[in-house]
């Protein structure tokens, strides 16, 4: 075939793939069988291969993935992605739909389903796909162009020569979801917690072969900036943007209407809550956002969040299904937590067969017993939890349960424990604990290690629960300390090892010997001292030594620590086998003082923060060191002196208190952008 000829031959083909691709991935349409489509790819990654010089950033080839990256490089966004007010009340959005009608009477909105997954935003120069990057803090976010490449529904390329950015939604369909756990499972492998988890960390996936193989789709839902047309015509409303990137390939959001009445945008709102659980994909609200763009730009940006625009939280979605058993786990501290065992049911996009039931009192309190009909609901569509029982189906063959008189790991009595705030951080659970006080009891054993390699302790990276069974059956460790006395030899030869991944966790293990006091201390797991407390522990006595000596009342005296802790941090230390422990981490060379360190800004000089809840891309520890390092303090609970709360997914009794003392309430967006 002559070179002009082949060349003309690969550009329709390109040309072929790339329209049955928009039929399939964006119009849902496609026009011929999935066999004849991979044969056409087949053929055009072959003459690619065959002649490199014909090659093109564009090809739909590159969709496969390839790259491998050291790490992702920051971008900062040319148009600021910014973060929307909640609203958890419809008299919340008739409140902003007041504020926008007292500049504009006769104002009209978009309403839009808020899709649950990753925001990015996507850059085209000259109408080549060149840029595409995660959120991060709305200023500055991660280049994961590679990953995007990879999604079907992106064009590499629009039909005419423009350079704009949008921004959307990645996602991972309910039902590749599904297919991807049931392999993981059939595996023997973690399952994925959400499909919004399973997206961002697919996007985040430093080979993008694996992104590539996780089947993300994406929604997009703003023009951010750019030309949409190539005279340059400027665009008047929000519709005629998703109207124009329709018309360019872009696949836009679903189920979206204008509506200029209170009473109508309260009616979509409703009709897209009512379709959650028919949809392809996961949503968590709806977004109210104001149609004209002249009209955006009189109303303006607020510090972290539009003027403009408002997202309603649906409630958590509650559903019925029947209570089969109820169980115990030990946890790290001894305590003994129910879970319900459920007849498996369909709730807020994923099935869910376990449930957390708190403790005794909880389930006594609500009288719920092994058999009946419960009520299942999602804390922030995360967290399943058994909400009550529906005492109006029984039939009289339902079960009263009982804590069990002995540990289930180690068989030894257990004790009534009413103390709180097992996490250390200020986040009191209702009372009625029950405790295993066997120090030897294998199950505290095990979460003992698991909880010293968390990120925010030792962050020893790969020491699961998984790895951490095998060494324990293996023999080979008793308590953390013995990590540091592990050989790769012994490691690669326990199953599903292997002497790379033994490397790598050694590599690990050796990493955290530097990890400093503050995670050391957390790490030790000591009952109610949080990563919070842990930090300011570190910083008042800067060495293992001078903590282990320290008096209650010298403990009492560093913020956050009251009576109890104190009593507690003693009780730990009087304890011969915790001395002889931290002495075996000391002669594995563990650093056990902590380091000089100054804040780098005085952004938050004089504010006090509390954190509350799973924050999206950060643990509380990493939270309070970037708090920390712009001057701010970080304290673990609330009162009329906190600055300001940041609040995650799943924020415990510390957003009740913020809110009933007026103390403001943040997102970790928020914070990243008051620190800058």
């Amino acid at each position: 075939m002559e070179k002009d000829e082949l060349t003309r031959h690969i550009e329709e083909l390109r040309r072929k793939i790339e329209y049955h691709a928009h039929k399939y991935y964006v119009l849902d349409a496609p026009e011929i069988s999935d066999f004849e489509y991979d044969a056409m790819f087949s053929e055009l990654l072959r003459l690619e291969a065959e002649h490199p010089e014909l090659d093109s950033p564009t090809s739909p080839t590159k969709r496969v993935g390839g790259a491998v990256l050291d790490g992702f490089r920051e971008v900062r966004h040319t148009y600021p992605l910014r973060s929307l007010t909640d609203a958890f009340s419809f008299d919340e959005v008739r409140a902003f739909t007041a504020r926008v009608r007292e500049e504009a009477p006769d104002a009209v909105f978009s309403v839009e389903p808020k899709i649950d997954g990753l925001s990015v935003s996507l850059t085209y120069e000259n109408g080549v796909f060149t840029v595409g990057a995660t959120r991060g803090n709305g200023t500055v976010g991660e280049d994961v162009t590679e990953n995007l490449r990879t999604v079907g529904s992106i064009p590499l390329s629009l039909p005419e020569p423009l350079s704009l950015t949008v921004r959307g939604e990645v996602y991972m369909p309910r039902e590749t979801f599904n297919r991807h756990n049931a392999r993981r499972e059939a595996e023997g492998k973690p399952l994925m917690a959400n499909p919004r988890n399973a997206a961002a960390g697919s996007l985040r996936q430093l080979d993008s072969r694996i992104a590539a193989s996780r089947g993300l789709d994406i929604f997009v839902f703003n023009f951010q900036g750019g030309s949409l047309y190539a005279d340059m015509h400027e665009p008047k409303s929000h519709a005629e943007t998703l109207a124009r990137m329709e018309e360019l390939g872009f696949k836009v959001l679903p189920l979206k209407i204008l509506a200029g009445t209170d009473e109508e945008i309260t009616a979509h709102i409703e009709k897209i809550g009512s379709l959650r659980e028919s949809l392809s994909f996961d949503i968590d609200g709806a977004v109210i956002k104001v149609d004209s763009l002249a009209l955006r730009r009189t109303l303006g940006e607020g510090t972290t969040t539009p003027k403009w625009a408002i997202a309603y939280k649906y409630p958590p979605e509650r559903q019925e299904t029947k209570l089969l058993d109820i169980v115990t786990a030990v946890g790290r501290t001894g305590v003994l937590t129910p879970a319900a065992v459920l007849e498996p049911v369909r709730i807020a996009g994923s099935t869910v067969s376990r449930a957390t039931l708190h403790n005794i009192d909880f389930i006594r309190e609500r009288d719920i017993r092994v058999g009946d009909t419960v009520i299942i609901q999602k804390a922030g569509d995360i967290i399943p939890e058994v909400v009550g029982a529906v005492v109006r189906k029984r039939t009289g063959n339902e079960k009263i349960w009982n804590m069990p008189e002995t540990c289930p790991s180690c068989g030894e009595p257990l004790v009534r424990d009413d103390a709180v705030d097992e996490g250390g951080d200020g986040d009191a659970s209702e009372g009625g604990l029950v405790r295993c006080i066997n120090a030897l009891c294998p199950a505290q054993r095990a979460r003992n290690i698991e909880h010293f390699a968390e990120r925010a302790a030792m962050d020893i990276e790969s020491l699961g629960p998984s790895v951490t069974a095998l060494l324990i059956d293996a023999g080979l460790i008793s308590d953390a300390a013995d990590l540091y006395s592990l050989c790769a030899e012994d490691v690669a030869a326990l199953d599903r090892m292997g002497r790379k991944s033994a490397e790598n966790l050694l590599a690990a293990i050796e990493k955290s010997k530097s990890a400093g006091l503050s995670r050391l201390i957390y790490a030790l797991g000591i009952r109610q001292v949080g990563s919070v407390a842990a930090a300011a522990l570190a910083e008042r006595f800067r060495t293992i030594d001078a903590f282990i000596a320290a008096s209650e009342e010298e403990l009492r005296e560093v913020d956050d620590i009251g009576e109890v802790t104190a009593a507690l941090i003693r009780e730990y230390f009087s304890e011969p086998r915790n001395l002889e422990y931290i002495e075996k981490l000391r002669a594995a060379g563990v650093v056990m003082e902590a380091a000089d360190s100054a804040p780098t800004s005085d952004r938050l000089s004089g504010l006090t923060f509390v954190l509350t809840g799973t924050l999206p891309s950060m643990t509380r520890g990493e939270a309070q060191a970037l708090i920390q390092s712009a001057g701010g303090k970080v304290a673990s609970s609330v009162s009329k002196k906190t600055s300001y709360v940041v609040a995650g997914e799943a924020a415990g009794s510390k957003l009740d208190r913020a809110n009933a003392l007026g103390v403001p309430v943040i997102d970790e967006a928020a914070l990243k952008e008051m620190i800058g």
